[in-house]
């Protein structure tokens, strides 16, 4: 009814106006189920490289438009790292194994290996952890390194071997070598040139003399006790190549660096990231070598840290399907197809376009009725009984001459006794309208 009051044009402004109304929230939906996700992250070391490194995963993140992003916040070590994780700050940190408290933590990937060096100077006569008695080893890395200290201490007596270990920050560590303020060093880093470069920057090395590097032979042991690290066979000639340093290959301790999530974390948000990661890494193993050591972690039951299983699901090969992933939309597509014709439908009724189709005989007779309760005089009837006849007449040769279009007889004779019934009414009604109007104006009669 409102349609056929309201004039086409603006009826035309008003459909246009649900139009872009729909569409923009529509668009507006589609940005905001599509817009990347933003996790913060906290990583931190003492020469600062673990937020580099992330931040230059975040990067190549962007860069190829992944589902998820980085937020690299440089917690300045691995132990405010993890401090900032157990405390809800960031929904993923990079920790050391043993380093802070992960009992929310789940692991997503191994972003590198962290071998255990202790090293002695050039010239030095040490050459077992028994030699260090009475001596002073200078910590690389301070309190990250405090589990790896306690965990000596504990399995070769060195609190009784009366064995000092003293932190050292990485631009003091040389003047403390030179000046023998301490007999060793003890360091952890990962097996890769800019590190190796680094520790052989600590010390004077000559080609007849050589840093000596003391192994750990209880590595296997301490393993067995605490899980967090793992018994590891140093290649010989790591540390130089000729004359080999060491001689042969040297057994230590070795621990993981873990990007790791909170549990509360989503499975299909885990899954993106571990993706992303995994792809990214690929584009930056040119920039930076040490990408090459990110590896999945273990997915054993009793893993040190629990697998995540949204990273799960990308190393078991257990991610959705194209049936899982979109037989939703596969079901849902009719449904919103045919809703979406309804709605045109709708629209295209809404604009009366096309509605005003050529009136049939039936419709042309229905007119008619209304006409004749509106008609004021005898010859206005006339008028409507020779229309009725001349429609009548048409119709019939039609049926007459086979034309399947042509209205059947027995609604012509019903369409046609109605309004015949409806003239005669009239009719009546109008040769008794003087009578009625003289009785109003004649006041003995009416009484």
């Amino acid at each position: 009814m409102m349609s056929t009051r309201l004039p086409l044009w603006l009826r035309f402004f008003l459909l246009l106006g649900v139009v872009v109304f729909a569409a923009g929230a529509g668009l507006l939906a589609y940005r905001y189920h599509t817009r990347p996700t933003t996790l913060t992250l906290a990583a931190g070391s003492i020469d600062g490289e673990a937020a580099k490194a992330m931040s230059a995963i975040a990067s190549e993140l962007v860069s190829t438009n992944a589902p998820v992003r980085l937020k690299i916040i440089d917690s300045g070590t691995a132990l405010e790292a993890a401090n900032a994780f157990s405390a809800g700050k960031v929904d993923l940190a990079v920790v050391r194994g043993g380093v802070g408290d992960l009992s929310q933590a789940q692991a997503v990937v191994v972003v590198s290996h962290v071998v255990v060096l202790i090293i002695a100077p050039p010239g030095s006569s040490i050459d077992s952890i028994d030699g260090l008695k009475g001596r002073t080893v200078g910590v690389v890395g301070g309190v990250a390194n405090a589990k790896i200290v306690d965990v000596l201490t504990r399995e070769y007596d060195l609190a009784n071997a009366k064995v000092v270990f003293k932190n050292l920050a990485l631009t003091d560590v040389r003047q403390a070598i030179q000046s023998k303020q301490v007999s060793a060093l003890l360091v952890a880093i990962p097996l890769v040139e800019k590190y190796l470069s680094l520790v052989r920057g600590f010390f004077q090395m000559e080609h007849k003399k050589a840093p000596v590097l003391i192994p750990i032979e209880s590595a296997a042991a301490i393993a067995e006790a605490e899980r967090a690290f793992e018994s590891f066979e140093v290649p010989k000639g790591t540390l130089r190549g000729s004359p080999p340093v060491p001689e042969d290959d040297l057994t230590t301790l070795r621990t993981s660096l873990y990007l790791v999530a909170h549990k509360k974390l989503g499975k299909d948000l885990v899954t993106s990231l571990t993706q992303a990661i995994m792809s990214v890494r690929r584009n930056l193993l040119r920039e930076q070598p040490i990408f090459a050591q990110i590896t999945a972690p273990s997915t054993d039951q009793d893993a040190y840290l629990p697998l995540h299983p949204g990273a799960a699901a990308v190393y078991n090969s257990t991610t959705q399907s194209f049936m899982d992933e979109y037989g939703n939309w596969i079901y849902l597509t009719p449904m919103v197809l045919g809703g979406a014709a309804t709605i045109l439908a709708a629209a295209w009724k809404f604009l009366g376009i096309g509605s005003r189709a050529t009136e049939g005989p039936l419709d042309s007779l229905y007119a008619l009725a209304r006409r004749i309760r509106r008609v004021d005089s005898e010859a206005e009837l006339s008028d409507i009984e020779e229309e009725i006849d001349n429609i009548l007449k048409v119709e019939l040769d039609k049926s007459a001459a086979g034309d399947e279009s042509a209205v059947d007889d027995a609604t012509l004779n019903v369409a046609a006794h109605r309004l015949g019934s409806l003239i005669h009414d009239r009719r009546e009604l109008l040769a008794k309208r003087p009578v009625v109007a003289a009785a109003a104006y004649n006041p003995r009669r009416s009484s």
